[in-house]
């Protein structure tokens, strides 16, 4: 993703071939939003398959059109709003049977889009997904018995995204966090931890099916386990044996990589504040556990952090910074930025400015601030003009841009590990497209490359950057003999 996309507006456009016994029903999902809301679809579709349904994320042909809404901002509601409207003109032209509405936009606006969209047949909010099966076969759309494939030998999800070596795994639900801006609580409620020894089962599933890269999501991922550390606390129970308390993040990751071949673990969504010097250590000595971090800052004034109310300042951040670079020489970091939080001023933007020439993180993701009802912000006086909001956003991207493209010239004449994504010569004469430790799925560039061998995708490859753009590294992989 450039800098220039949200992480969370971004649709998952996946394409996967029916699964499931043949003589189902066809269900179609689509999935909008974040990578939280892809695990959710996965886990979705592996439901639906286990209870008699072929799944596809192509909606052509399907008897049954599920869609994943997104509710994030409101640019985000309208993708899903649009969405759901197609899929209802489909039913209208007899080439579905029914439309169904779940996720996140449903969870806040239920009763709003029943009176607005009646043509949907049904609509799930989060805390209602687990109805979707019976309601489903109450209307006649799955089969009321399936036989075949026991309950324990089921998929715990359906990988859905092309890149079928690389996935998710989102460790928890929720956040306790009460940034201003943000409607996330309203929709997911609170923090939710889940056990670890679920999620050890979950990545060796994953690995089981060929993931090679295995990426660590949630809302706030330092906050893992610390919802679960509390109840023990508050039950004075222990656990059996050692009499240590429930496990957090760095428990979670040492047993991840201890119990899985995963060759890669990526990190994302880490609040600067919940960042320990154990969990640094850890990434520092662990090396499947990539030295790359998302740690999203989203504003570089102080007065802004405290309006947003975000828990950390300049000083914090700073700290951290240094903790992990100092730790961890080939870190890549990447950040979150909003512009036009309400009162802001230029002198607060510069200070923004500021603070990322400073620490000049490698990766960063912008957008302009959208009101949401419902949050603190939306009540707040001095909202930002839109178009004022739109020239901060351009100098902010022009910045990045100048240290983006920095931080990819000093990669040219290294030797990175690349993790294949595609095979095959495109128009520039690049015979595949992978990522280096450094490159997120979606989020980041790639690195483009000619190789005089074959590869297959989920390959690892090791290239020598030979050029960069702003954006992406350009490669060549050696040919085996030792020679480029």
């Amino acid at each position: 993703m450039r800098p220039d996309v949200s992480p969370e507006v971004e649709a998952v456009d996946f394409r996967i071939q029916p699964v499931g016994p043949y003589h189902g029903p066809r269900i179609g999902l689509v999935t909008l939003g974040c990578d939280k809301n892809t695990v959710d679809s996965e886990r979705l579709l592996a439901t639906l398959v286990g209870h008699g349904a072929q799944v596809s994320s192509d909606v052509g042909g399907a008897d049954v059109i599920v869609v994943n809404t997104c509710g994030f901002i409101e640019a985000a509601k309208e993708q899903s709003i649009e969405t759901i409207l197609e899929a209802c003109q489909l039913k209208g032209a007899g080439d579905v049977r029914a439309v169904v509405t779940v996720g996140c936009l449903v969870q806040r606006y239920k009763v709003e889009l029943e009176r607005e969209i009646p043509e949907v047949d049904l609509f799930l909010g989060l805390t209602e997904l687990d109805r979707l099966v019976p309601e489903l076969r109450r209307r006649g759309l799955l089969p009321l018995e399936v036989e075949g494939v026991q309950n324990m030998a089921r998929p715990l999800r359906i990988l859905s995204t092309e890149t079928r070596h690389t996935s998710y795994l989102k460790i928890s639900e929720g956040c306790d966090h009460t940034c201003a801006f943000c409607a996330i609580p309203l929709m997911r409620g609170r923090h939710r931890s889940t056990p670890l020894e679920d999620l050890v089962r979950e990545a060796q599933e994953l690995e089981s099916r060929g993931v090679r890269e295995l990426n660590i999501v949630s809302q706030d991922t330092t906050w893992y386990g610390r919802d679960l550390r509390h109840l023990r606390h508050l039950r004075h129970v222990r656990r059996a044996g050692d009499g240590r308390d429930a496990p957090l993040l760095p428990d979670l990751l040492r047993a991840l990589v201890g119990r899985t071949g995963i060759p890669w673990y990526r990190l994302f969504y880490l609040y600067p504040s919940g960042i320990t010097p154990a969990l640094v250590e850890l990434i520092a000595a662990e090396a499947r556990i990539l030295p790359y971090l998302d740690t999203p800052v989203q504003h570089g004034s102080d007065t802004v952090l405290r309006r947003m109310r975000r828990p950390e300042r300049q000083a914090t951040i700073r700290e951290r910074v240094q903790w992990l670079r100092e730790a961890i020489p080939e870190l890549k970091l990447r950040t979150t930025m909003i512009v036009g939080f309400p009162g802001e001023t230029e002198r607060e933007f510069q200070e923004m400015l500021t603070l990322l020439e400073e620490l000049r993180f490698d990766r960063l993701g912008a957008f302009s601030y959208s009101l949401e009802e419902g949050t603190p912000a939306a009540r707040m006086p001095d909202q930002v003009p839109e178009s004022l909001k739109q020239e901060r956003l351009e100098r902010l991207l022009d910045l990045q841009r100048v240290i983006s493209l920095e931080s990819n010239l000093a990669e040219v004449g290294r030797v990175r590990r690349v993790l294949v994504d595609r095979v095959g010569s495109d128009e520039d004469g690049f015979d595949a497209v992978g990522r280096t430790e450094g490159q997120a799925l979606d989020v980041d560039g790639v690195t483009y490359f000619r190789s005089a061998r074959l590869l297959r995708p989920g390959e690892f490859v090791d290239v020598e950057v030979v050029d960069a753009t702003e954006h992406d590294l350009i490669g060549v992989v050696g040919d085996g003999r030792g020679g480029w």
